[in-house]
């Protein structure tokens, strides 16, 4: 599904060009390269971590004070859609399938961790789950199709929580744990991008993990019945290291990037990729440039692909070989579209497209 075209390759280059030159070389603007445009959303007090990008015009966005947002005329202007009465709750998470179908996710312990659905553009919302066990706490969602998903807990009793649904996110069922391998001492999943559990094709997903000894990516080829861990370069050992963000452009290719979170930490080798649907993960020969929280990989290129961070975002033009800075501004998540609808958000209210 995914191949290589003229757009995408133009783009690659058209990013790749996005250097410090001084602003009196710049060209005028009808010649200048692909670069992200902040589109104002009138919210600068909240952290939006989750974002959906369903095209160019339209894209949802989840965040702090339990505040969902959405654009269909590409950012121009923004409804508030947040769920009533939303307002002490953490929304990290968000997948809309179209301009009025989402489902949100709520972090935190306990009754904190909640999925919401709405089917006409937020103008309502229904709760679809409500987590129970004051042991678990939710991190991300990822879909499969527009009826089958799943969402990811830190673990309990050992092991890493799945949740699933096949009705588009109205119901949802925990998954036995027997297929799950035992966690390690102090993993658990960051819910910093909505990127730490990722989906490509009908069945595959994945799973990245920080904290623990090492930083893990688990993966399930039967929609979260059964999983396998391989360990990843990128630095752990401590509660604010490891893998943040995943991204596969199909079953076979993946990013993952992240590092230590703290700003006063330095996050070397923060970036891997995989050929093999991740069983085995290399370390970036020149990774990003500081800690990342958000990948995502260009539409119809086989080779490019973008990571975000509160520093900057990187490009990689080779398949996540190596990686080059872009942009100074502060991203926490990234997505983008096949009709090359990228999108960004991060804090301060912060949103942009990609332009070129």
């Amino acid at each position: 599904m995914v191949r290589t075209t003229a757009a995408g390759v133009v783009c690659a280059g058209a990013l790749a060009a996005v250097t410090a030159v001084p602003a009196q070389a710049q060209e005028p603007e009808p010649q200048r390269s692909a670069h992200w445009e902040l589109k104002d959303t009138g919210s600068p007090a909240v952290r939006f971590r989750g974002l959906a990008a369903v095209d160019r015009d339209t894209a949802w966005l989840a965040g702090s004070a339990g505040t969902v947002l959405r654009t269909t005329d590409g950012g121009a202007s923004w409804r508030n859609v947040s769920p009533p009465g939303a307002g002490e709750l953490q929304f990290r998470d968000v997948e809309a399938f179209d301009a009025r179908r989402a489902v949100v996710l709520a972090i935190g312990e306990g009754e904190a961790s909640r999925v919401y659905r709405t089917e006409d553009g937020g103008a309502t919302w229904a709760e679809a789950f409500r987590n129970t066990d004051p042991r678990a706490f939710y991190d991300c969602m990822a879909f499969f199709d527009r009826r089958h998903g799943l969402a990811m807990s830190d673990p309990v009793d050992g092991r890493f929580r799945i949740l699933s649904t096949a009705d588009g996110g109205r119901s949802w069922t925990v998954l036995p744990q027997d297929g799950m391998p035992d966690a390690l001492a102090g993993e658990a999943g960051f819910a910093a991008s909505g990127q730490c559990l990722v989906t490509a094709g009908s069945k595959d997903v994945w799973l990245a993990t920080g904290g623990g000894a090492r930083a893990r990516v688990l993966h399930s080829a039967d929609r979260g019945r059964t999983w396998t861990a391989a360990d990843t370069p990128i630095p752990a050992g401590d509660p604010a290291r490891g893998v943040f963000a995943l991204a596969f452009r199909d079953r076979a290719h993946g990013l993952a990037v992240g590092g230590d979170y703290r700003p006063d930490q330095d996050s070397p080798s923060a970036a891997a990729r995989t050929r093999d649907g991740g069983t085995t993960w290399r370390p970036a020969a020149a990774p990003v440039s500081a800690y990342r929280s958000g990948v995502a990989w260009l539409p119809h290129s086989r080779t490019a692909a973008l990571a975000v961070g509160p520093t900057g975002t990187d490009l990689t033009t080779d398949g996540g070989r190596t990686w080059r800075t872009v942009d100074s501004g502060s991203y926490d998540t990234v997505d983008c579209t096949p009709d090359f609808g990228c999108w960004a958000a991060g804090e301060k209210g912060r949103a942009a497209r990609l332009e070129r």
